[in-house]
């Protein structure tokens, strides 16, 4: 993990995770939040759908960016205030979701940092969205 702080951000900035979307996921997902929608857990149920296969939740594919933001950009202390998500495509068992986090625009003043943030899945757009963040600053010397 390491720590951006809002002094030393720069619009363009990137940081990116990765992670293979498993059975024990979606599952484990479902049970946390409730959402035990059968397109996401019956296989059966969801062959019959346009997807053809289970879909992974899209709020599961969503929160990987909690991630980048917590551990990487800007990284411990963060407070995460705003998201916005549009989902562009399915996600399935088994696909590596890549997310990408780009700094957009800056507030010092505030420590408020908005941040692009995009998921793909074999370079093809599965989630964009924007995200709006309090920056930990550098502790005083």
């Amino acid at each position: 993990m390491t720590t951006v702080y809002i002094e030393d951000m720069e619009i363009g900035q990137t940081a990116e995770y990765g992670k293979t979307i498993t059975e024990a996921d979606i599952i484990m997902f479902a049970g946390v939040t409730g959402d035990n929608n059968p397109v996401h857990i019956d296989e059966e149920y969801a062959a019959t759908t346009p997807f053809g296969t289970r879909i992974c939740h899209g709020m599961l594919t969503a929160s990987l960016i909690s991630t980048v933001l917590g551990t990487r950009l800007p990284g411990p202390g963060t407070i995460y205030l705003s998201q916005s998500a549009k989902f562009k495509a399915p996600v399935k068992l088994g696909d590596t979701v890549k997310v990408r986090v780009t700094v957009k625009d800056l507030d010092r003043a505030r420590k408020r940092v908005t941040l692009e943030t995009n998921c793909y899945v074999q370079g093809k757009l599965v989630l964009e969205g924007e995200a709006l963040a309090i920056a930990p600053s550098k502790p005083a010397a």
